[in-house]
């Protein structure tokens, strides 16, 4: 089983600095898609946190930078990655238990629990329908294996009553995610994410309920750069997004926020 070596990788910084992931330089490499998703959680010290995929845990680490205090677990397909996630648990000084599984095929102990928070951000692409990746683990990560609908029913059977789910994923996967819901989860609120002001959400936000009869909201599209378009190098974030991602604060947008 292929593992990373020290110069396959690197230690790369996220919430100026509060959070350090090692990540392969070779490979998946996360960037501001998982920090936006846990900030989007409002969780509260001495909840569960379940991340399904969570690869080397920059969600996760994020998450629990802000929200101290967390139970969480993390889930990982692929092994290296699930050992870089453990390896930046320690390097953050955070009580996070990885499980290398397939979500599909979760171990007995882990069924056997529930959580307040289950996260995710699932490949962005259908099989086959993005450039191959040249790095194995780059290809499964941004290529999907397992369909949509199961990390839908993996989430709904792992919360607790009046749990939510949060998961980051392409716009145009949205009808794949309000129909995986159906039958599942409730009170679903989409917040979309849009580059800059009057293009069309590239990304989106999805929170559903265990147990939730709320009606649907989709929320008015949350701006990640100024200005109309790009006119210089250097970073444009909005303020709001700039303090998610230096300050580490909750993504506002949604309902109780």
């Amino acid at each position: 089983m292929m593992q990373f070596t020290d110069p396959e990788l690197s230690l790369n910084d996220f919430l100026n600095g509060r959070v350090r992931i090692w990540q392969p330089l070779s490979g998946y490499r996360a960037g501001v898609d998982p920090v936006l998703l846990a900030a989007a959680v409002p969780a509260k010290a001495g909840q569960s946190v379940l991340e399904l995929g969570c690869g080397a845990g920059a969600a996760i680490m994020c998450l629990m930078a802000r929200v101290p205090g967390l139970n969480a677990t993390g889930v990982e397909l692929q092994s290296p990655y699930a050992d870089l996630a453990s390896r930046n648990a320690d390097q953050n000084a955070q009580a996070l238990t990885v499980v290398q599984a397939d979500l599909s095929k979760l171990p007995t102990e882990l069924k056997q629990q529930q959580f307040d928070h289950v996260i995710a951000n699932p490949p962005y692409y259908l099989a086959g329908a993005h450039s191959p990746a040249a790095d194995s683990g780059r290809g499964i990560a941004l290529g999907e294996d397992t369909p949509l609908r199961d990390w839908f029913d993996c989430a709904a059977k792992r919360l607790a009553p009046r749990g939510y789910l949060h998961m980051i994923q392409k716009a145009d996967r949205l009808p794949d995610m309000l129909s995986a819901c159906e039958g599942r989860l409730g009170s679903v609120e989409v917040l979309p994410l849009a580059a800059r002001a009057g293009r069309k959400a590239e990304l989106v936000v999805l929170r559903a309920r265990k147990g939730g009869r709320a009606a649907f909201q989709l929320h008015a599209p949350l701006i990640l750069h100024k200005g109309v378009r790009h006119e210089k190098d250097g970073e444009s974030y909005t303020s709001q997004i700039s303090y998610v991602l230096r300050d580490g604060a909750a993504l506002n947008g949604f309902s109780d926020q």
